[in-house]
């Protein structure tokens, strides 16, 4: 497990359908280490800062494995960060990763928050209308990390897991409750009350556990 690419950026406005759309998906290779705050790497940035950013979305992870099937789907190749993530990782799978799973990577302690939900800026970037729903489908989403240290990563550092999060809950069930689990009563039970998951996305899942019940 490594560090592919260490990417980052500030927002910039680009068309999306005709009008300025400020956005912070566009980031670039950073050469040499880069420093890790509790709320993301210096240097970077968010344009929309309710849904993005924050410590628990301090930094954005995509696995490096899915990249072949988006450009055999684009049909171009695709640099580094091609889906807005901090760090273009290997060895680090929705299927495997799970909600609180603790790495450590370069002089960082980082823990595993949540999900990436994709929005329609990857339309933006990719140009298929319907590219949010592949990511869904596929599960194919990256996720988020929270920093418990501080520190710096470069790209190259070896990725060490120090944890394991409480119940066991990879990062694909749960992005699969946040776009299917309205109803799901035992899942939403379950990670509403897990301490280890982002607090908005508990707040959710507490308030669709409560309109099911009703």
């Amino acid at each position: 497990m490594e560090v592919i690419s260490l990417n980052v950026g500030k927002p910039v406005t680009v068309d999306y359908r005709g009008k300025p759309l400020e956005t912070g998906i566009y980031k670039m290779p950073a050469a040499g280490p880069v420093q890790l705050h509790l709320e993301g790497f210096a240097g970077d940035g968010q344009a929309d800062l309710v849904n993005h950013g924050g410590p628990d979305k301090a930094v954005c992870v995509y696995p490096i494995e899915h990249y072949a099937f988006w450009e055999e789907q684009l049909g171009k190749k695709l640099d580094f960060s091609a889906f807005g993530e901090n760090i273009t990782v290997s060895g680090l799978l929705e299927t495997e990763v799970c909600i609180g799973d603790v790495y450590e990577i370069g002089s960082t302690l980082l823990q595993v928050s949540q999900p990436r939900f994709p929005c329609f800026k990857l339309s933006q970037k990719h140009g298929p209308a319907d590219m949010p729903a592949k990511v869904l489908a596929t599960g194919y989403s990256g996720f988020y990390f929270r920093v418990l240290r501080e520190g710096q990563i470069t790209a190259g550092d070896r990725i060490v897991k120090k944890e394991s999060g409480a119940g066991g809950y990879p990062v694909k069930r749960v992005l699969y409750l946040m776009e299917h689990g309205r109803k799901d009563k035992n899942g939403l039970a379950e990670l509403s009350e897990l301490d280890s998951l982002a607090s908005g996305t508990r707040m959710k899942f507490r308030s669709w556990l409560e309109a099911a019940e009703s």
